[in-house]
């Protein structure tokens, strides 16, 4: 390989932080709204134009499972559209973008949005800073504690954390999809796609898609799809995530055509927007302090050095080779219903310092992961590293000597 040697140069530091989150999603809100009404200086960095991730700029259609408490029945409350006859679960992500500015705005979080955190600064094991990389060029800007809530744990992994990548027999990763919506549905047909036509959509759509999901909108006549499809696709590659957007969008027309002439209600639907984003399910597994397994989320296990509790979803596994949902069954044969726990120690990758994981890139195999990783729980999990951190800045301590008991005094719940 051919290497370019890079001129050294100093790097402005731009400010000093107690708190820095990676990442504007909604495990990213999460940090960094309960970081700042702790006290703490806190700064948001989101490489896109708008905060919240998938739930916005990535067009998802709703707020899944039955998790409930904390910032996220917040979240739920401020968001609510009215207009869907009380629907907190349905998400306008229009409305969705403004409510969470609002709240980092109120709690005081300095957002940098158009910003891409590029790289860490080390002092042997311990994260000291980030490298953001900008219009405004390359900036710096050190923290007291880093909580990387990318999805990907991108600066988890710079910082040299341990880590693997997908299910743990062959790395294989969940596929990515590209949300969109279409309009002009008859509302008063929409039956829940299942059965024959699930049969038809495998038979008639472009593989890998195959797999009909449709969600009622905040919007009359409007439905959001959930429907392109593509496997083998590496989230952590800048080139598969490339050619994963365009496989999704070119399935897209495709996936139009199968509505209007098998899906009773959809005869006159178009396509009237789609995500900004595509939606990346899995990549990077870390090592941390703790590891959530499938036994802890099929038995509702209840640790006592819980970070987040009343998570509660099934296993959501797509299909990792084709249409679909995974092979195993898992979904199916799914009947916890009680919420599970994740233990602190998730969030506490091994071998780094000063470092916080939140969101689905925290410490969990594959199978528990496929449940972990929804938005709702995601938001717990980015409340409770923002909560970690503030008891860092207090105590002068790093994450990993958190007394997990003053945390959960803290989350009130």
């Amino acid at each position: 390989m051919e290497y370019y040697v890079e001129p050294e140069k100093k790097i402005p530091v731009t400010d000093r932080v107690d708190v820095l989150v990676a990442g504007g999603g909604p495990a990213g809100i999460g940090a960094a709204v309960a970081a700042a009404r702790q006290g703490c200086k806190t700064m948001l960095i989101e490489q896109a134009g708008d905060v919240g991730g998938v739930a916005t700029t990535g067009m998802m259609s709703h707020w899944t499972g039955e998790t409930r408490g904390g910032l996220y029945e917040e979240i739920l409350d401020r968001s609510r559209d009215d207009e869907r006859n009380g629907d907190r679960q349905t998400i306008n992500p229009e409305k969705l973008k403004n409510v969470l500015l609002e709240m980092l705005e109120e709690a005081g979080v300095l957002v940098r949005t158009y910003t891409f955190a590029s790289d860490v600064v080390m002092e042997g094991d311990r994260i000291r800073g980030v490298l953001l990389e900008s219009k405004s060029g390359r900036e710096a800007v050190m923290a007291g504690t880093v909580i990387d809530c990318t999805g990907d744990g991108d600066l988890a992994a710079r910082a040299g954390a341990p880590f693997y990548k997908g299910r743990e027999e062959d790395g294989q990763m969940q596929p990515m999809t590209l949300m969109f919506k279409v309009a002009g549905v008859d509302e008063t047909n929409i039956p829940v796609p299942d059965g024959m036509v699930q049969d038809l959509g495998k038979a008639n759509l472009p593989s890998p898609a195959g797999h009909v999901l449709l969600y009622r909108s905040t919007i009359p006549g409007v439905v959001t799809v959930n429907m392109t499809n593509c496997t083998g696709a590496d989230g952590t590659s800048a080139g598969d995530l490339a050619r994963a957007h365009r496989d999704c969008r070119m399935q897209m027309e495709a996936i139009v055509a199968f509505l209007r002439r098998f899906v009773p209600g959809y005869e006159e639907c178009y396509i009237i927007s789609s995500a900004s984003i595509i939606g990346v399910r899995e990549t990077r597994h870390f090592l941390g302090e703790s590891t959530i397994r499938r036994e802890d989320v099929e038995n509702a296990v209840q640790h006592e050095d819980w970070a987040v509790k009343d998570a509660h979803f099934n296993f959501d596994v797509h299909n990792l080779t084709g249409a679909g949902l995974d092979a195993t069954g898992c979904q199916a044969k799914f009947t916890q219903k009680k919420g599970y726990t994740i233990p602190y120690g998730c969030l506490v990758p091994k071998k780094v310092e000063g470092l916080l994981l939140a969101g689905r890139d925290i410490c969990g195999t594959h199978m528990a992961h496929s449940s972990y990783r929804v938005m709702p729980i995601c938001v717990k999990l980015g409340e409770a590293a923002g909560n970690a951190a503030a008891i860092c800045t207090r105590e002068g301590i790093c994450p990993r000597q958190v007394p997990v008991k003053e945390l959960q005094q803290m989350l009130g719940r």
